[in-house]
């Protein structure tokens, strides 16, 4: 009896070559992050398909926005913006140290050593390295705090920029943090972008609560308000539409002017209902009818209409107060408390700042066009995220490859301890960690191989005063120095996440040994089948 056949119309790579294939996708996405590491990393310009231009450093932005079809890529890609995502800063490394670990297990797969073992391996030297990474960490002062912040932006924008986005940063961060059950939260996503063309970036400010490009909706109502209530309406107040296609009989000489006017009485009993609510400020999501804004201006109310629906959300959070559908439905359960309420015009534009009980800050961005204003809004962003993991764990690590190299020799040492193949395959992470070393000395136009003994020479020297740790490559000057007294330093998270990232793709790829692509027929437009079948052609 004859087999059946399966896995029909299915291309199949399996064992080495599948394992190879994997590995040199893998090695390939980290040559097109590989030159932007590091303070002398080189920009990337990326085109789209409709021709819009994106220049940037950073690592995360590039893998996203290019092309990408090998599903291994993708998974360093997803792995990356994990590592975006969860510390904000790290995506090349993480990528790099992948595509490393990756490389080194081909080499010892042909010396014979099965991937499970080199698999093994790789996750006891990632628990070696975690535990201790924990014990050189460093508990942070201010000072350094913005060192670390700082050395996240080194290479993405100009030396004299980033004293200043560092501050502004640590400020936006310490605006938002409160305390929690589970201990300090820091609410990123209560930090808002406001961009403006024009001048420059050291222009760029943080300003404590939401900052919106909004004046109100009368020039007598009043500009600046404390510590008051605040209605939020998803709707508006003003005349109901008539539906579609709907008609208006008029059967007498008044009946027109008895419509407007039973109009206008049903806008007052709105307005007389938001009076008895005792609001100070109201904010609606569409319209507010042009008959009723004297009135409400009367009676001292500050109003803002066409507010979008996220701002009115972000609006919620900071004052504390409820989204409401319709003034009708609107009690005073509903309403926030704000702390302060003030329109002003600097440099000509209208703008209204609220601050309430939550907190909230507002990053305005200056520059002189809006390419330049989107790539200091992403350094901003990574700041920010620094500078809130640095808030909430201070510890700090030695930058400049001083911490990879310090684990590479730690690994080195704990190798020998091993007496299986697994020896191998921990030497083999050692030497994978080095590689952020060798590509800030190659990026820096230094000899990889030359910087690298180097530094492990100036690190076994300082092994008797125990600061050997701290020893990494300053590469503006090209020498060996202690970079925590320098102040090039990290946060610890960026480095355990890192590692946690790269080890955990790496043994996902070494772990598949069957790669199925099934083959996909060619589609035939829709309007194309259709003139096919119209001429009687399937």
């Amino acid at each position: 009896m004859a087999e059946t056949p399966i896995l029909q119309d299915t291309e199949r790579l399996s064992g080495r070559i599948a394992l190879k294939k994997n590995i040199d996708a893998g090695v390939a996405l980290a040559g097109a992050v590989r030159s932007t590491l590091g303070p002398k990393g080189l920009d990337k310009m990326l085109i789209d398909q409709s021709g819009r231009i994106l220049v940037t450093n950073d690592g995360i932005t590039v893998l996203e926005n290019a092309k990408v079809e090998h599903p291994i890529a993708k998974m360093l890609i997803n792995a990356s913006a994990t590592q975006d995502r969860v510390a904000r800063d790290g995506t090349t490394s993480t990528v790099l140290i992948a595509s490393e670990l990756l490389q080194n297990s081909w080499q010892l797969v042909l010396q014979g050593v099965h991937p499970t073992i080199i698999s093994k391996g790789y996750r006891k030297a990632e628990s070696i390295a975690i535990s201790a990474l924990d014990e050189i960490g460093v508990i942070a002062d201010q000072e350094q705090i913005l060192d670390t912040i700082e050395t996240a932006l080194d290479g993405k924008i100009s030396a004299s920029s980033k004293s200043h986005l560092a501050s502004l940063a640590f400020q936006a961060a310490s605006q938002i943090a409160q305390e929690g059950k589970d201990g300090l939260n820091i609410d990123l996503s209560k930090v808002v972008s406001l961009p403006r063309v024009g001048g420059k970036n050291l222009d760029s400010e943080v300003v404590n609560g939401l900052v919106m490009n909004k004046k109100p909706i009368h020039s007598d109502m009043p500009r600046k308000l404390s510590n008051g209530k605040i209605l939020l309406l998803a709707g508006g107040i003003e005349r109901r539409k008539l539906r579609q296609l709907s008609t208006l009989q008029i059967t007498t000489k008044t009946g027109y002017s008895d419509f407007v006017e039973y109009e206008h009485e049903e806008l007052k009993k709105k307005v007389e209902h938001v009076l008895d609510l005792g609001i100070d400020v109201l904010v609606v999501k569409d319209n507010i009818d042009d008959n009723i804004h004297k009135l409400l201006s009367d009676n001292g109310i500050q109003c803002f209409r066409r507010v979008p629906k996220e701002d009115l959300e972000l609006i919620s959070d900071t004052c504390n107060a409820n989204l409401v559908l319709s003034v009708e439905n609107a009690s005073k359960s509903d309403l926030g408390e704000f702390y302060s309420s003030e329109c002003t015009m600097p440099g000509g534009i209208n703008q209204w700042i609220i601050t309430g009980p939550g907190k909230a800050a507002t990053f305005i961005v200056r520059g002189s066009t809006e390419t330049n204003i989107a790539e200091y809004e992403r350094c901003f962003d990574d700041a920010l995220g620094v500078a809130s993991a640095m808030i909430k764990n201070g510890k700090i690590l030695a930058g400049g490859g001083a911490s990879q190299t310090y684990l590479a020799r730690k690994l080195r040492r704990a190798a020998m301890k091993f007496p299986k193949r697994e020896q191998l395959a921990v030497e083999a992470y050692a030497d994978a960690l080095e590689i952020i070393p060798r590509v800030l000395s190659e990026n820096a136009g230094l000899d990889p191989i030359d910087t690298l003994f180097k530094l492990v020479a100036a690190q076994t020297e300082h092994e008797a005063t125990k600061q050997d740790m701290n020893i990494g490559l300053e590469v503006h000057s090209k020498n060996c120095v202690n970079m925590l007294d320098s102040g090039y330093v990290e946060p610890i998270g960026v480095i355990l996440q890192s590692i946690n990232s790269a080890t955990e793709s790496a043994v996902s790829v070494l772990r598949i040994d069957d790669v199925l692509w099934a083959k996909v027929e060619p589609d035939v437009p829709d309007e194309a089948q259709e003139r096919l079948n119209d001429l009687g052609m399937v």
